[in-house]
């Protein structure tokens, strides 16, 4: 008989200021462009939803959204590049929808850089549909870049 061994599930729980080291170093490690401490402490301070995905002792993702009169904005999901493609992001946006729809959100929007196809990929397989374009959203290495803004009806 042999063993068969599961890696546990990562656990999400709300984001509280001590998390903001190991934030800030996925956030570093996933984008060109990070957050500062500043503006996740800023979320933290004026109530956004905000969580974090943590297996073991490390966390390995996070994602705030803000609320209000019945619309949501997903404002960042960052999943740490050694844990993506593995169900954490999907996880941490199920999650996200499951507290949007708590509080009554109609819809949720979103923007992503239109050279993220994972992501991108990932929000259209949760049922997010292309409403628009952004034009230079983003900063980029060169210059910026676009964001395609995406929106999901919850009720």
């Amino acid at each position: 008989m042999s063993a068969v061994l599961q890696e546990p599930m990562p656990g999400i729980r709300p984001m509280v200021v001590d998390d903001l080291p190991a934030v800030l170093a996925v956030e570093t490690r996933a984008y060109t462009h990070p957050w500062s401490e500043g503006i996740l402490r800023d979320c933290l301070r004026v109530g956004y939803s905000c969580w974090v995905c943590e297996l073991g002792d490390d966390l390995v993702g996070h994602a705030v959204m803000s609320v209000a009169l019945g619309e949501a904005h997903l404002l960042n999901l960052c999943v740490d590049p050694g844990r993506q493609r593995q169900g954490t992001g999907r996880r941490l946006l199920r999650r996200m929808l499951r507290v949007a729809r708590e509080r009554q959100v109609d819809t949720v929007f979103l923007e992503v850089r239109v050279s993220n196809l994972s992501a991108r990929t990932l929000y259209e397989s949760e049922g997010f549909a292309e409403i628009g374009l952004r034009r230079d959203y983003y900063p980029a290495n060169r210059g910026r870049e676009d964001a395609v803004v995406y929106a999901k009806a919850l009720l």
